[in-house]
């Protein structure tokens, strides 16, 4: 297998996607080349720098960290085609037209070296038609890689070679892309739409049919696609504005003109009353009016309006509730939660059955025309269409054999190999075994594993090695005498259980394992500390309590920072408050690139009193230089976690303090992370890990920088950026960061500033106040500035 080291990438097209993919590049290191057309006015470049400009003040970012935009370099096709050969990758990223693409292929030939990588991000036109008329390096080395928008955050890279397409480039794709790029790469065939949007475009069409049939309001349609399914909020009709609904149509259209073989064709037909929306330039996001239209109302206020389909007029959207729905909200488990609405008998449930069996019944016939094997569909949903659990995944759920009878008996057709596979007693398309996942694989009719197995841990599926559980945990052998530990709390809140099982694992690994791993496999780590408990014991004057649930806190904190087995943590999404105080104290962290840290009390009237306000003040002191004033480094600090930040990724956390860059890696991939993580702790348990000594050599600096941050406080406070109650808050971080109101510099202890955060926290629970913050989080998700 030829070695083959990417360097430099060529990015052929500045437009919204060629833009974000030249800025993620960039952003996992490599040096870029974005080309676009050569203006005809002023700079030549002004297309592509202007194009440049747009994606990186866009919301979300598409880059990690500012800094990652001077590794792009701009130019024009005029100009600087002929600098593609020293490029190790090409990427054409120009407008969906066959033509444009073939002239684009023409001069990339006339200067890409033999042997570069060269592929096109098109998502509709047939792979095999851009490599028509090109030479035959030219076609060993080009291939399909279909990026989704926006390709930092969705994780999906379809790979799609043709019949000439070498096998060790569609080999190294498939890896650079998962390793490298942190994306799920799915192998696709070169069929129309390819997989995510073939599925994920007939999904949204059968739901345009169930409209009518069911008489369903497009506020009902949303209220039942959306979380309630492990959907993303934005469920269907929300989806189709974001996308585009001209978009969504011509996905549609070029299944149903392309595919004469669908048996599910007629299902892709446009309605009516889409096409008048298209031909009335409605067509979402991009036109600021499709299903959904923003406007101000008589109070000058923002409102959003919902698309009557059958008057086409806008008007206010309303609360859709149905029973089968409020019966299934409270169940946290999804796949429970699917099977209740499922047998609904309301008009809900008679959507969730025609919905389910319209979709079982379409992608069983995908298998193998697609793809060839089941797991690659799933994947391809998952990443593209942010589903939280796969078609063939939820089939499972909701048991294969009594689904299958029920679909048939209702006229719905099935795929033959599903009843043959049902036939020979195997009734589901995954299993786990010893800690792996098995796919059923429909050419050999027998399981097979996932590839990448010990790449992509997840813990679930270690439950046959529960070494320890409660309510709330469950504590894993994960083998090589690892274990691991994760919690299911709704949005991952620690609470007494949680520090439970922090405490306990850990003193499990003592007894006879190498370390631990704490992660998890939900949508966010954690949203830090469950405030509801320390609510309830302040209304009820509890304060005894309140001290034990702090002090109980600080000590799981300190037990993993001082435990004499390596502790790794492998966090990923939110990571707030408390479950960053965790990170702190951790030996080593594996975060996922999209990891959202910070200490956030403040926002909810309290201080980090986990350890955090303790570590920072720690840090703060490791790091003061004799040619600096020492006040400086801790000013820096405070001011991070007394302005509640929050890095954006977890490069900006290391900008942040919260992660070292001489020890912390940051893994691109999210599903990769436990595993590198279970990696680490060998690592560190075969070089002799010693634990750290307790610290009793904290320098503090006393009233010679409390007087300047209270300053900076009282600035702040004057300037209309912080309420008294911020004031409040803050002054009382200072004291303790500074060690207290000390005369003079002095050298505590880890204790002596554990015991600090501990009484400013205790007595900030006794303002009104701060519980008017708590209750405002606990009722509605956000705290009230007061």
């Amino acid at each position: 297998m030829t070695k083959r080291i990417i360097k430099k990438v060529a990015v052929l097209g500045s437009g919204v996607m060629g833009s974000r993919i030249a800025c993620h590049f960039a952003g996992i290191g490599l040096q870029v080349l974005l080309l676009d057309i050569e203006s005809k006015e002023g700079d030549k470049n002004k297309i592509v720098n202007e194009a440049l400009a747009t994606a990186v003040k866009s919301n979300p970012s598409p880059v990690y960290h500012k800094d990652v935009i001077k590794k792009i370099k701009t130019g024009n096709f005029t100009d600087n085609m002929k600098d593609i050969t020293t490029c190790d990758w090409i990427i054409e990223v120009v407008v969906e037209r066959l033509d444009i693409k073939q002239s684009i292929f023409s001069e990339v030939e006339k200067y890409r070296k033999p042997g570069t990588l060269i592929t096109s991000n098109t998502s509709g036109i047939p792979i095999h038609l851009m490599a028509e008329g090109r030479s035959d390096d030219f076609k060993k080395h080009f291939c399909g890689t279909h990026f989704f928008n926006p390709p930092r955050y969705l994780r999906l890279l379809e790979i799609i070679p043709t019949k000439y397409t070498d096998a060790e480039v569609v080999d190294f794709l498939m890896h650079y892309g998962d390793l490298y790029l942190g994306k799920t790469t799915v192998l696709c065939k070169d069929t129309p739409a390819f997989i995510a949007n073939r599925i994920g475009v007939f999904s949204i069409m059968s739901i345009f049919k169930l409209i009518d049939a069911l008489q369903l309001s497009i506020d009902e349609v949303d209220a039942l696609t959306g979380t309630i399914i492990g959907r993303p909020k934005s469920a269907t009709f929300r989806t189709a504005d974001v996308v585009g609904i001209d978009t969504l149509v011509k996905v549609a259209k070029g299944v149903h003109d392309n595919c004469p073989d669908d048996e599910a064709k007629e299902i892709f037909t446009i309605p009516s009353w889409l096409n008048k929306m298209v031909e009335n330039s409605w067509l979402g996001d991009k036109t600021k009016q499709g299903f959904f239209k923003k406007i101000k109302n008589a109070s000058g206020e923002s409102e959003i309006l919902t698309l009557d389909l059958k008057t086409f007029e806008y008007k206010p959207r309303t609360k859709a509730k149905f029973a089968t729905v409020e019966t299934a909200k409270p169940i946290d488990e999804l796949k429970t939660r699917i099977k209740t609405l499922f047998v609904g008998q309301d008009k809900a449930g008679e959507f969730y059955r025609q919905f389910h069996s319209n979709l079982f019944s379409y992608i069983s016939h995908r298998i193998p025309e697609i793809s060839d094997e089941l797991y690659r569909l799933d994947d391809a949903m998952m990443a593209g269409f942010g589903w939280e659990i796969g078609a063939f995944e939820t089939w499972d759920a909701l048991g294969v054999t009594k689904t299958t009878e029920a679909m048939k008996a209702a006229g719905f057709k099935i795929s033959p190999w599903v009843e043959e596979m049902l036939a020979k007693g195997i009734t589901s398309f995954y299993k786990v075994e010893n800690g792996k996942r098995l796919y059923y694989d429909v050419r050999s009719k027998a399981y097979k594993p996932i590839p990448g197995g010990e790449a992509f841990i997840v813990m679930k599926n270690f439950e046959n090695d529960t070494v320890w559980k409660n309510s709330a945990c469950r504590t894993y052998h994960l083998g090589n005498d690892v274990l691991g530990l994760e919690w299911y709390t709704k949005m991952g809140t620690i609470g007494g259980e949680v520090l439970e099982g922090i405490s306990k694992s850990v003193s499990l690994a003592e007894e006879k394992y190498k370390g631990l791993v704490i992660a998890n496999s939900g949508n966010n780590f954690s949203a830090g500390a469950n405030v509801g408990i320390f609510f309830m014991y302040a209304v009820e004057q509890e304060f005894d309590e309140l001290d034990m649930a702090v002090r109980t806190f600080q000590n799981t904190m300190m037990k993993v920072r001082y435990s004499s087995i390596p502790v790794v943590v492998a966090p990923h999404g939110l990571t707030l408050g408390g479950a960053c105080e965790l990170n702190l104290h951790a030996d080593k962290i594996i975060p996922a690139a999209e990891t959202y840290i910070g200490m956030v009390e403040v926002g909810v009237g309290v201080i980090p009193a986990g350890g955090g306000s303790k570590e920072f003040a720690l840090r703060a002191a490791d790091e003061m230089h004799h040619n600096e004033p020492e006040t400086i480094t801790l000013m820096n600090r405070f001011i991070t976690i007394a302005t509640a930040k929050v890095s954006t990724s977890a490069q900006e956390a290391f900008d942040l303090g919260i992660y070292k860059k001489d020890r912390d890696i940051v893994c691109i991939n999210q599903s990769r992370r436990i595993a590198e993580a279970k990696k680490a702790v060998i690592e560190l348990f075969d070089d002799g890990y010693v634990a750290p000594a307790p610290r009793n050599d904290i320098k503090v600096l006393g009233r010679s920088a409390l007087g300047a941050l209270y300053a900076g406080i009282n600035g702040m406070w004057r300037g209309n950026c912080a309420t008294d109650h911020d004031v409040l808050i803050t002054k009382k971080l200072a004291y303790v960061m500074c060690g207290g109101d000390l005369s003079e510099q002095s050298v505590v202890s880890e204790q002596y500033l554990l015991d600090l955060e501990r009484q400013a926290f205790l007595s900030l629970c006794g303002e009104k106040k701060t519980l008017e913050r708590i209750q405002s989080v606990l009722k509605g998700g956000k705290p009230v500035r007061n």
